[in-house]
């Protein structure tokens, strides 16, 4: 599980600091904080602290004191900025001589040092990575692809935070995926559909959702097979209807034909598991399309896709071509009540989508 630690900047005024703090112990994990303000987080109830020799992590300042603090079973984590290879040595030091977490900030060179790091402390230590905004802790999270195990985020806006938060918990979103059993496939005339390239590569089972219904959404496989006429595109999802709605990060929804070279698109697979990708390019072209229903505790959903060979919906245990879809197959979907305005989920919203 990645974490999100806040540090508190002790030269806030206090009604500042005590309303930064009320926010920021609600989305992290830990907050930390000076020996003088030491009594004004716990007053706010904060989860976990850590602190220069104190706190439910104590912040050791050499590698004799992590060995001390360790030997006494406390949590430990120490900290440093990285400017040589001295320092991305001392860390790992730090790491083997047992501390929890491994403070770091690189102001110099940010990425490679973290790298280094990255592939030293990996399975030890948590490596906590010093970053001053959210895109900044973007990047730690996907260094050397396997990331940080969390960040430090250094800052005096209650908007970082939250941005920070988001990019941090979603790697564990996790959506709920039902079987629903398909009742009606009608052939279309040609529309607009919209195929949406990623800069990722994806497996078996892997798409995006899409749909007619903001509360029901398909789980549609990317182009990951091989055939005799077209080569695999594991980057693609040949998504449908650029008027379905797809699920992006922060649970919000987008029309399809609102995706852009750049925007963040939210990977699925059939266990519900989640991660977030960009997009490299929406690709728009007319097509023969397909209107295929499906019946979930007695609501009909409905996607329209491209009538063809190497659109699939994925199944609890496969995937099934369009093209071979019939009444009684059973694919997955995601079902959620209630309503959307401009991508937000307004779960009290009267809706009549059919």
């Amino acid at each position: 599980m990645r974490e999100l630690w806040v540090e508190l900047d002790r030269t806030m005024p206090k009604h500042t600091k005590e309303k930064f703090l009320k926010l920021s112990k609600q989305l992290c994990d830990v907050l930390l904080v000076s020996q003088q303000d030491l009594d004004l987080a716990r007053s706010i109830g904060a989860k976990r602290i850590a602190a220069v020799g104190c706190g439910e992590i104590k912040i050791a300042e050499s590698t004799d004191e992590v060995a001390r603090l360790r030997s006494s079973g406390e949590k430990v984590g120490f900290r440093v900025s990285v400017k040589s290879r001295f320092e991305e040595d001392l860390a790992a030091k730090n790491a083997e001589a047992g501390a929890n977490y491994i403070i770091v900030s690189c102001p110099n060179w940010k990425v490679i040092p973290l790298e280094n790091l990255i592939a030293k402390v990996h399975g030890g230590s948590r490596l906590i990575a010093e970053v001053s905004s959210a895109e900044e802790a973007k990047v730690a999270l996907e260094t050397l692809e396997l990331g940080a195990d969390g960040v430090l985020l250094k800052t005096t806006e209650a908007s970082e935070v939250e941005k920070a938060s988001r990019y941090v918990k979603v790697e564990e979103q996790s959506l709920a995926l039902n079987t629903a059993k398909v009742v009606g496939i009608k052939q279309l005339k040609s529309g607009a559909r919209a195929c949406v390239d990623t800069v990722d590569l994806m497996q078996q089972g892997e798409g995006i959702i899409v749909g007619c219904q903001s509360s029901g959404l398909f789980l549609v496989q990317a182009e990951v097979y091989e055939n005799p006429f077209v080569e695999s595109r594991p980057f693609r999802v040949n998504a449908g209807a650029v008027s379905l709605y797809t699920l992006v990060p922060g649970n919000k929804t987008k029309y399809l034909s609102e995706l852009k070279s750049g925007d963040e698109i939210l990977v699925v697979d059939r266990h519900g598991k989640t991660r977030v990708s960009h997009i490299a390019r929406v690709k728009i072209e007319w097509r023969p399309l397909t209107l295929v229903e499906a019946e979930y505790k007695g609501r009909i959903l409905k996607t329209i896709l491209q009538n063809a060979e190497t659109i699939r919906l994925v199944t609890g245990d496969g995937s099934k071509s369009v093209s071979e879809l019939k009444s009684g197959d059973e694919v997955l979907v995601r079902f959620e009540e209630g309503g959307r305005h401009f991508g937000e989920l307004v779960k009290e919203e009267s809706l009549i989508e059919r």
